[in-house]
C-alpha cells in the first residue's frame, strides 16, 4: 500500500508502522465530496487541465462544445460544474497514418477550428495564449482555451513551422508520439533514442519563443538530453507515475524530481491503462479475438457515424467486463508524484476524449474534479496544496517560460 502523506509524514518522523504495508486504510477516503470545502478550493483556484483531446471529436463528428452530451468528456456545461478555468486543447494527428507533411497540414486545419469553435460562445470562452489571459479569463468568469501540439511529427522538420504554430497560438508542443521522428525517440519505440542535432534546434527555439517543451511520450533518452539541453522548465502534459504502473509512457521518479528541480510541473494522466497494471492486464485479456477499434472503423468505411456508434458500445461491453479502478487509484499517483517532486511539481492532464471512456471511477469527465479535490482533501493535502496541483503549479511555469522567452 503507498503511504497517505499523513503516513509518509508520520514515517519520516520515524513511526515505523505508518510506513508499513500493513498498515489499514483512512475510512472511506476517496468517497464523494459532500460539495461544501471542495467548491470553497475550488472557486478561488485556477483550475487547468492541461491535456483534453476534444479537438478530435469537433473535427471527425462536429461536436459541439456548447451542448451537455451524454458521451466523451469534456463541453462546456460540463466544464463549468468541474470548475474550469482553462483547458488545453490538443492539436493532434497520428504519426502513423500520415506523412509529417499531411500531419502538419492536418495540425492547421485542427486550429483554426478550434479557434472557431472558442469565438463561438463569447460568453463562456476565452481564447488564450499567456498566463495573463488564463487570470483575465478567471475574473471574467470565463473558461480559457489554450492549445498544444502533441508531437514534433507535425513540424515537418521545420523550425518555420514551429514558429508558426506559435504564432497560430500554441503554446506547447509534445516532442514524440507514438513512433520516434528523425531527431527525437518516442516512448512507444524499443530503440531508445535519444534528442538529435535538430531535437535540440527545436528545443532552443522553444525556450527563445516562450513555448513549453512537453516531454510527455518521448523515450526516456530523450527525456534526459531534453533536461541537459533546455534552459526553461519543462512540463509533462499528462504523464503519471512509472513507480506505480509500469507503461513506459509514464516517468521514473528520477524524471520527476529532474522535473521538478528546474521547477517544470508533472500533469498526472488519468487513463486506466496508464494507472492500474492489473486493469491493462484485464483489458488486454479481454480484447484478445474481438474486433479492434480499427477493425472497426474499416468495416464502417463508408459510414464514420456507425463505426463511431459500434466503437462505444465496444467500449461499454468492456468497461462492463473488466471495471473501472476504483479513484483512489488516481490519487495514488497524484500523491506518489508530490512526495518524490513535491507539490509544486503536480498538476492535472487528465487527456480527457483521448482515452475513450477509460477513467477511473468518480472522475468520469470533466465535471468530476470536485471528487479530486476531496480525495486530495482526504489524504492530507492542504487547501493551499490543492490549489497548486489544480492550476497554480501550472501558472508558475507559464510565466516562467514566458519571462525566460527571447
Amino acid at each position: 500500500m503507498n503511504p497517505t502523506r499523513r503516513e509518509w509524514a508520520a514515517c519520516l518522523a520515524g513511526t515505523a508502522l505508518a510506513c508499513s504495508s500493513s498498515a489499514p486504510p483512512e475510512t472511506n477516503p476517496e468517497s464523494a465530496p459532500d460539495g461544501a470545502s471542495g467548491q470553497d478550493v475550488l472557486s478561488r483556484s485556477y483550475v487547468l487541465d492541461l491535456h483534453c483531446d476534444t479537438p478530435i471529436l469537433m473535427l471527425a463528428e462536429g461536436y459541439d462544445l456548447g451542448i451537455e452530451h451524454d458521451y466523451a468528456q469534456v463541453d462546456i456545461p460540463r466544464m463549468r460544474k468541474g470548475g474550469v478555468t482553462g483547458v488545453f486543447f490538443s492539436i493532434y494527428t497520428s504519426a502513423v497514418r500520415n506523412t509529417e507533411p499531411e500531419a502538419s497540414a492536418k495540425a492547421f486545419e485542427i486550429i483554426e477550428l478550434v479557434r472557431s469553435e472558442a469565438a463561438r460562445f463569447p460568453q463562456d470562452l476565452l481564447l488564450a495564449t499567456a498566463a495573463a489571459d488564463i487570470e483575465t479569463a478567471k475574473k471574467s468568469g470565463k473558461i480559457a482555451v489554450l492549445m498544444g501540439v502533441e508531437g514534433g511529427h507535425m513540424l515537418n522538420g521545420s523550425l518555420d513551422v514551429l514558429r508558426e504554430l506559435y504564432r497560430r497560438g500554441c503554446r506547447y508542443l509534445t516532442l514524440t508520439h507514438s513512433r520516434d521522428t528523425a531527431w527525437a525517440g518516442s516512448s512507444g519505440s524499443q530503440a531508445n533514442k535519444g534528442l538529435g542535432e535538430f531535437g535540440r534546434e527545436v528545443v532552443a527555439e522553444m525556450n527563445r519563443l516562450g513555448m513549453m517543451v512537453d516531454i510527455s511520450h518521448v523515450s526516456d533518452k530523450t527525456f534526459f538530453d531534453v533536461m541537459e539541453t533546455t534552459r526553461s522548465p519543462v512540463m509533462a502534459s499528462h504523464s503519471s507515475a512509472r513507480a506505480l504502473a509500469s507503461h513506459g509512457r509514464n516517468m521514473t521518479d528520477e524524471m520527476i524530481r529532474a522535473v521538478a528541480e528546474q521547477g517544470g510541473v508533472v500533469h498526472i494522466n488519468y487513463y486506466n491503462a496508464f494507472l492500474d497494471d492489473d486493469y491493462a492486464a484485464r483489458s488486454s485479456k479481454w480484447s484478445r479475438g474481438k474486433p479492434s477499434e480499427t477493425d472497426i472503423r474499416r468495416k464502417h468505411k463508408s459510414d464514420p457515424a456507425a463505426a463511431r456508434k459500434a466503437i462505444r458500445e465496444r467500449l461499454a461491453a468492456k468497461l462492463a467486463a473488466v471495471g473501472r479502478p476504483p479513484l483512489a487509484v488516481l490519487l495514488n499517483h497524484f500523491e506518489h508524484a508530490a512526495n518524490v517532486g513535491g507539490v509544486e511539481a503536480v498538476g492535472m492532464g487528465s487527456d480527457f476524449d483521448g482515452v475513450n471512456d477509460e477513467l477511473p471511477a468518480g472522475m468520469e469527465d470533466i465535471s468530476k474534479i470536485p471528487n479530486l479535490v476531496d480525495g486530495l482533501s482526504r489524504r492530507g493535502f492542504s487547501d493551499d496544496d490543492i490549489e497548486k496541483i489544480l492550476g497554480g503549479n501550472t501558472l508558475r511555469l507559464m510565466r516562467a517560460v514566458e519571462a525566460a522567452a527571447g
